[in-house]
């Protein structure tokens, strides 16, 4: 077992969610926008459906189809193998990645933060977000003596006003109607 995933420079990149051919090759469901993410050489860690965790260096990789990318593991020599790895999350050290472009962040930095309306009124957490092809959209939950509450809010410049990752907050112009 590897501790690797407390630090907080570890994030989610991925999940392995099948085997491609016999020689042990893992088709991975890729949460970046590019299989440019992941490079021959690297070393991932994976944390299997238990929880267990385990560092690997990738051998080759190749995109398949849209998100999904063929991935050689040293040490994974079969399909057996490759097939006890499906459902595993993987996890990359943030170090690893490029720093984003100005005014695009990774998912992780964003998920979490507190949204705001335009008048400083807290309308909750982003939980998640749904990446629809136009644009993303932020799953934002409220939870409150009624019970709990999600707006849907779309990632655009027009509605999205001001990202604070240092405070942990978003500012956001809400459509008419939300």
């Amino acid at each position: 077992m590897n501790n690797l995933s407390q630090h907080v420079g570890i994030i989610l990149i991925g999940k392995v969610i099948g085997v491609h051919g016999l020689k042990g090759v893992c088709k991975v469901y890729s949460y970046a926008e590019s299989s440019s993410f992941f490079k021959a050489g690297d070393t991932i860690l994976l944390r299997d459906t238990r929880g267990l965790e385990k560092t690997y260096k990738i051998s080759w990789i190749k995109p398949h189809k849209q998100h999904v990318v063929l991935m050689s593991l040293e040490g994974i020599e079969n399909c057996d193998q490759a097939e006890s790895l499906s459902g595993a999350e993987l996890l990359l050290n943030k170090e690893q990645l490029p720093e984003p472009e100005e005014n695009a962040y990774y998912w992780n930095d964003i998920i979490g933060l507190s949204v705001y309306n335009s008048d400083s009124k807290c309308l909750g957490k982003i939980e998640s977000i749904i990446q629809t092809g136009s644009n993303d959209v932020y799953v934002v939950k409220n939870r409150d003596i009624t019970g709990d509450h999600e707006i849907l809010i779309p990632a655009l410049e027009a509605v999205v006003l001001e990202i604070d990752i240092k405070q942990k907050m978003m500012r956001v112009a809400l459509p008419i109607g939300l």
